[in-house]
């Protein structure tokens, strides 16, 4: 219909730039928690047994991907705060989607490859003595 106006939401800046600055503020807060943690990952003794280097390498490689994750989430974040209407939004979302579920696939798949060479070094070790 000729003349008719279409219902167009805009985000205000105000609310862009306070969620941008709750974004920084989370990511700062998650950076510091990952430097923490991988701090302690660090300082774990690996030397008491195969069981516990494997398990090392295991949470080493979660914590590896947790940080993508994290990383990927954020930056959506960002991209989400500057959206200028639903629209923007809901283009975004679906993308982040899609690539989240490419990349859970491709995690499992390296966990599950960390693990198994885990598993096939401590059975190696254990049957060589």
């Amino acid at each position: 219909m000729a003349g008719e106006k279409t219902n167009h939401f805009e985000i205000p800046e105000q609310m862009r730039e306070f969620t941008e600055k709750s974004v920084d503020q989370a990511r700062k807060a998650f950076d510091d928690f990952m430097a923490a943690t991988q701090k302690a990952v660090d300082e774990m003794d690996t030397s008491t047994s195969d069981v516990t280097a494997g398990a090392h390498e295991v949470n080493r490689k979660i914590l590896e991907l947790t940080e993508e994750n994290m990383t990927a989430a954020f930056a959506h974040a960002q991209r989400l705060v500057k959206a200028k209407d639903l629209q923007e939004v809901l283009v975004l979302q679906s993308d982040f989607l899609k690539s989240q579920m490419a990349s859970l696939g491709e995690q499992a798949r390296v966990i599950g490859d960390v693990t198994a060479k885990t598993a096939t070094n401590y059975t190696d070790r254990k049957f060589d003595r």
